[in-house]
C-alpha cells in the first residue's frame, strides 16, 4: 500500500525550501515529512542531524530538534545522539559527498547496526560546491572535476553497508511513490537503516550529462545494481541496547559514581604540581590518584599529560592543577613543585629549574638531584621505605611524598582514594604507605 503525502503535514514549519527548481531534495524532505506524520511520533523525539551541502540546509524546515554538523561527520554526532538517548528517533540527512568524506564513518555505523536512519540525498555530485564529482559519479560522467568523463567506478553505498552488518538497506530514487513508506520502515527498523535515494541536480549534473529520470534505471542496469530493499536483518543486535546490556555494574572501567567529599584541605589558591619522569613508572595513574584524593579533600583538579608516541620508552610528564575554586584554565607556564623521577623526566623538564621561584620546591630521587635552581631543593630516597617499590610505583610514591611534604590535602583521602581502587586497592595502598615513609624522611 502506498502512502499519500499530505499537505496537513505536522513536521513541516511554514518556510519554503530554498533548493533549485527540479532539485530531488524537496520531495525527499517533503516523503520524510509524510513518513514522520504517519509515525505519529513526538517531534520533540526526534533529531535531523545533518552536515555541509545543501542537504544540510534541510533541518530548519522541521519542527524537530536538530543538529548540523562538519562534512562527513552528520553519522558521527548521530551516534552520539543515539548512545546518550536511546529513545530519540535519530535522523541524518546527508549527501553523496559527505558519504565519501565521512566513509570510515559510515562503514562502522553498519559494521556496529546503531539505531540510526540514514538518508543519502544521492545526486551524483557536490552541487553546492560547484559539481564536482563525488564517490558517486558514474562512470564516464562529466562534472567540474572530470571534464573529460569520470574514470572512477562509483561507490556502492548500499552494497557496502549491507556487506558490513546494516539491518536494514534500500535504494532508490526521489521519484518513488512509495518513498514515505520505506522511510518509515527504516526508522521502524531495530538497527543501522540507509537509504540510498538517487535524485536530480538540476543545477550541475543534468545539464552537464543531459541525465534524466529515465536514467537511473540505465545506470542500474549498467552497474548491476539491484533496486529497492537490499537488506534486511532484524535479528542483528542493535548497538545502543548492546552497549547498555554490557555495562553491567562492577564492568566498566570507568565508575560514574561522583568522588566523595571526606576530608578537608586548606589550600586557598591554585597550585600546580609537575611530576617529570620516564614511561612505565606509571607517573599519570599516580597524578590520577592523587587528583582523586584532592577531590575528596573538597578541592578541584585537573590533569595534563605528556609523553612520546612510543608510550613504554621515553619520557612521562603530568601536572596536576589544585584550586579551591573551579577551574576553568588548566593550563600551566612554571609550576609551584615539581618532582623529577629519571634522567628522561630532567632532559624533558630541565628548562623549567631557573625560571623557578626561591619559593618552589623542587623534589627529586637521588640519581637526578644534582641540580640547579633557586627553589628549594629536597631528595626523595625510595630506599628509605620498607617496602621495596619497583620502578612501576615511582609515579604514586613520589606523589604521595609531595603531598605529605607540601601539606595540600590531609594524606587520608590519598589513603582511601587507593583503597576505592576496586582489585588494585591493596597495591596501591601499599604504594601510597611507601610514598608516605619517603615524604617523611625527607622533612
Amino acid at each position: 500500500m502506498t502512502t499519500t503525502i499530505t499537505p496537513l503535514a505536522t513536521y513541516r514549519n511554514d518556510l519554503p525550501y530554498p533548493f533549485c527548481p527540479g532539485c530531488g531534495h524537496s520531495p525527499i524532505l517533503d516523503a520524510l515529512n509524510a513518513a514522520l506524520v504517519n509515525r505519529g511520533t513526538d517531534p520533540a523525539n526526534v533529531v535531523i542531524v545533518s552536515d555541509i551541502g545543501c542537504s544540510g540546509l534541510s533541518d530548519q524546515y522541521f519542527i524537530t530538534s536538530a543538529f548540523h554538523g562538519l562534512h562527513g561527520r552528520s553519522i558521527t554526532y548521530a551516534t552520539g545522539i543515539k548512545l546518550a538517548r536511546p529513545d530519540l528517533d535519530v535522523v541524518v540527512v546527508m549527501g553523496d559527498g559527505g558519504t565519501g568524506i565521512g566513509g570510515a564513518h559510515l562503514l562502522n555505523a553498519a559494521r556496529r547496526n546503531i539505531g540510526i536512519t540514514v538518508l543519502v540525498f544521492n545526486n551524483f555530485n557536490f552541487g553546492m560546491t560547484g559539481g564536482q564529482h563525488s564517490t558517486t559519479t558514474p562512470a564516464g560522467a562529466f562534472t567540474s572535476t572530470t571534464s573529460t568523463g569520470n574514470l572512477e567506478r562509483p561507490l556502492d553505498i548500499c552494497g557496502t553497508v549491507a556487506v558490513n552488518g546494516a539491518g536494514y538497506v534500500w535504494r532508490g530514487t526521489s521519484f518513488d511513490a512509495d518513498l514515505p513508506d520505506r522511510i518509515a520502515e527504516a526508522m521502524d527498523a531495530d538497527g543501522f537503516a540507509l537509504l540510498d535515494i538517487w535524485e536530480l541536480c538540476t543545477a550541475y549534473f543534468v545539464r552537464s550529462n543531459k541525465y534524466t529520470r529515465r536514467a537511473f534505471q540505465t545506470t542500474l542496469d549498467e552497474l548491476g545494481w539491484p533496486a529497492g530493499i537490499i537488506q534486511q536483518r532484524p535479528d542483528l543486535p542493535e548497538y545502543a541496547a548492546a552497549y547498555r546490556a554490557a555495562a553491567k555494574p562492577g564492568r566498566s572501567s570507568v565508575s560514574a559514581a561522583p568522588i566523595p567529599v571526606t576530608q578537608r584541605s586548606t589550600l586557598d589558591r591554585r597550585y600546580t604540581l609537575l611530576v617529570a619522569g620516564s614511561a612505565g613508572g606509571r607517573v599519570r595513574s599516580g597524578v590520577r590518584l592523587t587528583a582523586q584524593a584532592a577531590i575528596r579533600s573538597g578541592l578541584y583538579a585537573a590533569q595534563a599529560d605528556d609523553y612520546p608516541i612510543t608510550v613504554r620508552s621515553g619520557h612521562s610528564l603530568s601536572t596536576l592543577v589544585l584550586s579551591p575554586a573551579p577551574l576553568d584554565f588548566a593550563g600551566v607556564g612554571v609550576p609551584d613543585a615539581l618532582v623529577i623521577l629519571s634522567e628522561d623526566g630532567l632532559a624533558k623538564s630541565k628548562a623549567l629549574l631557573p625560571r623557578l621561584s626561591p619559593e618552589s620546591l623542587v623534589m627529586a630521587f637521588p640519581d637526578v638531584a644534582a641540580l640547579e635552581t633557586p627553589a628549594r631543593l629536597m631528595v626523595l630516597d625510595p630506599g628509605v621505605s620498607s617496602t621495596r617499590l619497583a620502578r612501576a610505583d615511582h609515579g604514586l610514591a613520589a606523589c604521595a611524598a609531595a603531598v605529605s611534604i607540601l601539606g595540600l590535602f590531609p594524606t587520608a583521602a590519598l589513603v582511601e582514594a587507593a583503597a576505592a581502587s576496586g582489585r588494585l586497592a591493596e597495591e596501591l595502598g601499599k604504594v601510597v604507605a611507601a610514598g608516605l615513609e619517603i615524604g617523611a624522611a625527607a622533612r
